[in-house]
């Protein structure tokens, strides 16, 4: 293919599904879009999209050229990530990824570490989906759960996670504190979309409670912070995160059952670059302070 540009539009319209979609993400005039999509359809003599009153759909030819185009810009990704790693200077830019409730205690992290080394740039990401270390899409990753076991990371236990039962001041004032599950009876749950969530401490609530008390369910940590201290019910949140909140109260103490093990993930072509190692260590360090 004589021409990228072409290409890579073509790439971010099959993504998007619009043309001016396409534009913002190119930083281009939505002309320009049409121009190269025009330019490469004629090149190449098939119909790359149907064109629609929504916008553009891939057709099958379409979908083949946005599997290769994908395969491309991950691998440029992944090329940058490592050239920006590279060097003894801690600077340019740090990408930390983690689970939402750990940021009451990274961010402070990220921040006097951001101190010490003014020319860094830091980006904190808690999206709920798991970010691709092997395409240069993070530094380091905090997981939870079982011991991430994708080819080409460096996976190191971290600390565990201590979670407990919860409800606020409002919600106790209603309904009373239960001394324990002997006294969940007439209490009211928050609990996963996902029904048969595996988190440890979302097992021992289906074994625990009738289904029918789970009243409220949301699919995010952040969700069931802001549920609790609503006073739809009783939900889990880590100990970090509720012991920052006023108006909570903890109903049941953690488990070391419920406990959830993190682990620092980082890809083995970024581990021993020098702004890898010395948030690592920083981090390690502060970590030892955590309740």
């Amino acid at each position: 293919m004589d021409n990228w540009d072409e290409v890579r539009t073509a790439y971010q319209v099959a993504r998007r599904g619009t043309v001016s979609g396409a534009a913002e993400e190119l930083g281009v005039h939505h002309a320009t879009v049409i121009r190269h999509i025009d330019a490469l359809e004629a090149r190449i003599g098939v119909r790359l999209f149907q064109r629609h009153a929504r916008g553009y759909t891939p057709t099958e030819a379409g979908q083949d050229l946005l599997r290769v185009a994908q395969s491309t810009d991950d691998q440029f990704s992944q090329l940058v990530a490592r050239l920006k790693g590279q060097g003894q200077e801690v600077g340019g830019e740090l990408v930390v990824t983690s689970l939402t409730s750990m940021a009451p205690v990274l961010v402070p992290v990220l921040t006097d570490f951001q101190a010490l080394h003014p020319d860094l740039k830091v980006r904190y990401l808690t999206s709920g989906r798991l970010f691709r270390l092997e395409y240069g899409e993070a530094h380091v990753a905090v997981r939870a759960g079982s011991p991430p076991d994708q080819p080409d990371n460096v996976v190191q236990p971290f600390v565990r996670q201590k979670i407990a039962l919860y409800a606020s001041e409002s919600y106790i004032q209603k309904v009373g504190l239960p001394e324990g599950p002997e006294d969940f009876a007439g209490h009211r749950f928050i609990g996963p979309e996902d029904e048969d969530s595996k988190a440890p401490f979302y097992r021992w609530l289906r074994a625990n409670v009738a289904a029918d008390q789970v009243t409220f369910r949301v699919s995010s940590e952040h969700s069931v912070k802001e549920a609790v201290l609503a006073g739809a019910g009783l939900g889990f949140m880590t100990e970090c995160e509720a012991g920052r909140l006023p108006g909570l109260v903890k109903v049941l103490a953690s488990r070391d059952e419920w406990t959830a093990p993190l682990w620092l993930v980082t890809h083995v072509d970024l581990h021993r670059t020098s702004k890898v190692q010395n948030f690592l260590a920083f981090l390690k360090e502060r970590a030892r302070e955590w309740p």
